[in-house]
């Protein structure tokens, strides 16, 4: 594949994010107003933008709508959570992307955590759910596999890295860790990730490991990437 080709290939698997906590309503609209002229997967935001996206030109048939809930500590309770969906589905959210409450798994919770996974699955209905298992917090890769495990049991339809607010977003390890659990499956489970993916060398990083581990062809439906700036960065590439 060429270089082009694979910049394109990267540009729709990209989830354009922001998620920042201190923004106004005009800086979300001036930040929407000068992203690059590209046509990602999806743009995640926080629900209260989320209407500013669906009544812009950026929000396009093809591209899906996607906003956080348990974000970003993951301590909220399984009713808030649903509540949280509810509420976000309400909105016009295409996707749901959800934090883990990963210190319960760190505490051996794992009963409440499947508790929480099925709940969520149920409150999204057919809408695609991405679970973050917030890849960084987990001591081992141990834990990281199980927090996959569960996710992909209970039926999430991605199994993403990180939030992006911890200090450890996506490693190479914990992605080749979640890759193999997706793949072990044999169910139709994509991965997201997401936390510190800033330039084009790292996205072509994902993507050939995701092709390695998975043996198919990275498209939105198997894989996407949380970014910001890496879209400016693809955009410039591919203007040269």
């Amino acid at each position: 594949m060429t270089n082009t080709l694979r910049l394109q290939q990267i540009a729709k698997l990209l989830d354009i994010t922001r998620l920042q906590d201190n923004d106004t309503k005009d800086d979300f609209s001036q930040w929407l107003q000068t992203l690059p002229e590209l046509t990602p997967a999806a743009y995640c935001v926080y629900p209260e933008y989320m209407a500013t996206v669906l009544n812009s030109s950026r929000k396009t048939p093809s591209v899906f709508i996607a906003t956080v809930v348990n974000f970003p500590s993951g301590d909220a309770s399984i009713d808030e959570v649903c509540t949280e969906i509810e509420r976000a589905l309400a909105l016009g959210a295409t996707e749901i992307d959800c934090v883990l409450p990963y210190k319960a798994l760190l505490r051996g919770e794992y009963d409440y955590v499947k508790e929480f996974l099925v709940a969520v699955r149920q409150a999204c209905g057919k809408t695609c759910l991405k679970m973050i298992i917030e890849s960084g917090e987990l001591a081992t890769a141990q834990q990281i596999a199980l927090a996959s495990e569960l996710s992909i049991e209970a039926g999430v339809d991605f199994v993403k890295t990180s939030t992006g607010k911890v200090p450890v977003g996506v490693t190479t390890e914990s992605a080749r860790v979640i890759l193999t659990a997706i793949a072990s499956s044999n169910k139709s489970v994509g991965f997201k990730a997401s936390g510190g993916v800033r330039t084009i060398a790292q996205a072509l990083e994902i993507v050939s490991l995701y092709e390695e581990i998975t043996g198919q062809i990275a498209t939105a439906s198997g894989l996407r990437i949380g970014a910001s700036a890496l879209a400016n960065e693809i955009a410039d590439a591919l203007a040269k």
